[in-house]
């Protein structure tokens, strides 16, 4: 099944790919690979969750974070190929998690993004990954994440 029917098939309509915030571009495209810029869980415009987990945020919470920058991640990739189907594999996830001193779970935040790829694409979403807890990201989000795809 291809990435595209499969996102019809759970009912998840890409939202417009978000717009750079500072200067910097959605995404590079190199060779067989593109790089997306980092992604927050930006939804209407309006970050849905803010602060950090294990603080303000449970790790569900921040979980469905991760989700939604996978989601905004991909409505980038839609723009830049025109489908998702050009997808060959997701190559590499860099996750951050704004984490109070006392959470140390942030691989289980992240899998909020890498679980997601996973139901799109299969095997081929399945990827090489870090996820790092920090003090802060930009505007209080919660989560950022930036991928590498392998692209046709």
């Amino acid at each position: 099944m291809s990435a595209e029917q499969r996102l019809q098939e759970l009912g998840i309509v890409l939202p417009a790919a978000p717009v750079p915030v500072a200067n910097y571009v959605p995404a590079v495209r190199t060779g067989n690979l593109l790089y997306v810029s980092g992604q927050a869980c930006v939804v209407d415009g309006e970050m849905k969750y803010t602060g950090k987990v294990g603080k303000e945020l449970t790790l569900e919470q921040g979980y469905e974070a991760a989700r939604i920058a996978a989601i905004n991640t991909l409505a980038i990739v839609k723009q830049e190929l025109g489908s998702l189907d050009r997808v060959k594999r997701v190559v590499k996830l860099l996750g951050f998690v704004a984490s109070d001193l006392n959470f140390f779970e942030q691989p289980k935040v992240i899998n909020g993004a890498s679980d997601f790829f996973a139901e799109i694409f299969g095997d081929s979403g399945r990827h090489a990954r870090s996820a790092l807890g920090t003090n802060v990201l930009p505007f209080n989000t919660p989560v950022e994440i930036e991928v590498i795809f392998e692209i046709e």
